[in-house]
């Protein structure tokens, strides 16, 4: 049994490992935390609970970067 699962990441298939909380995937991949929104399975996920998320096989999450400016 593989300890990878693949999960749609804004749009794009990517591997992660099995167990893994959201935060430490999108933190993997780059993300600075304090600078996004994340989407989960269709449904805005408040960031209250994503450290209780664990990503599954075929979850699909939309990140969106929130950028200043004037």
């Amino acid at each position: 049994m593989s300890d990878q699962i693949t999960l749609s990441l804004n749009g794009e298939t990517r591997t992660c490992s099995s167990q893994t909380p959201l935060p430490d995937i999108l933190q993997e991949l780059g993300f600075n935390l304090r600078l996004i929104a994340v989407e989960y399975n269709g449904e805005i996920l408040h960031r209250q609970f994503w450290s209780d998320t664990i990503i599954q096989q075929g979850d699909r999450l939309e990140v969106v970067t929130i950028v200043g400016g004037g």
